[in-house]
Formats: C-alpha cells, sequence, structure tokens
C-alpha cells in the first residue's frame, strides 16, 4: 500500500487506514519506522497515537530511548514509541525488555530507526517507509 501526504491533516487519514489494514496477531503489533531525518516519522506516530485513543502529547524518545502511552482503542491498550536512533548494539536494547512487549497482542509499537534493532524486531514486524516527495511524503506500507 502506498499513501501521500501534501499536509498535516493527511497524516491522519494515512494512521486510520494503516490501522484498519492491520491484520489480528498473536503477539504485539509492531512498525518499522523508516525514513531519513525529517522525513516524518515522528508525525506518523502522533497521528497513529490519536487514531489509538492516546490523550498524552507523543513526542520523539531519542533521549530517553522508548515511551509508553496509554491507548484507548478496541484492540490496543498500549503504545510503545522507540527511538533506536542513539543505539549502537544489542546490549544497549536489552534494557528495553523488548520481548515483554512482542508478547502482548494488546501492545502497538511503533520502532523508529529499527535497522538499528536488526534481529531483535519479530519477524512479522511492518514495514512502513517514508519518503519526501517535492512537498509531501510518500508512504510505503510493506
Amino acid at each position: 500500500m502506498i499513501y501521500h501526504t501534501q499536509r498535516a491533516e493527511d497524516w491522519r487519514d494515512v494512521a486510520k487506514k494503516i490501522i484498519a489494514a492491520l491484520p489480528e496477531r498473536q503477539g504485539a503489533t509492531v512498525l518499522r519506522m523508516q525514513g531519513t531525518l525529517g522525513a516524518g516519522k515522528t508525525t506518523c506516530t502522533q497521528a497513529i497515537a490519536q487514531e489509538l485513543g492516546v490523550q498524552e502529547h507523543v513526542t520523539s524518545p531519542t533521549f530517553v530511548l522508548m515511551q509508553l502511552y496509554e491507548a484507548t482503542h478496541p484492540r490496543f491498550n498500549r503504545l510503545v514509541h522507540i527511538d533506536a536512533y542513539r543505539l549502537e548494539d544489542s546490549e544497549e536494547a536489552a534494557v528495553l525488555r523488548l520481548p515483554e512487549y512482542f508478547a502482548d497482542p494488546r501492545t502497538f509499537m511503533v520502532v523508529e530507526w529499527p535497522e538499528n534493532l536488526e534481529g531483535l524486531l519479530p519477524e512479522d514486524a511492518i514495514t512502513v517507509k517514508i519518503d519526501i516527495v517535492h512537498e509531501g511524503r510518500s508512504i510505503t506500507i510493506a
């Protein structure tokens, strides 16, 4: 699936479509959010958070690595937002206790810079690739 955004309001529609297209899973739903700096990874995560019913303001967890938010969505009760930009190895990632979150089907996890967690994310993680195209964004879901 490919979506396009031109305005900030478009992200909410994209988030709604992403969530609606997700299959039921045995464990957590994990999105591998890819894109260059400034592509819109956190903006997309904020729109997803709104669709999940998160009441708190979602910010990039670059310096704390991970933020947890309570969600009120019928399928998901928690949003886990990880920014792995600063992680250098799997030992650093161990503090995140990822397997605990992967086991819970009511957890929705967004991982920015997933390439820094290679081999640690579930094989069935969904890739969301955001590309800057002219004044807008192209979002590819695979």
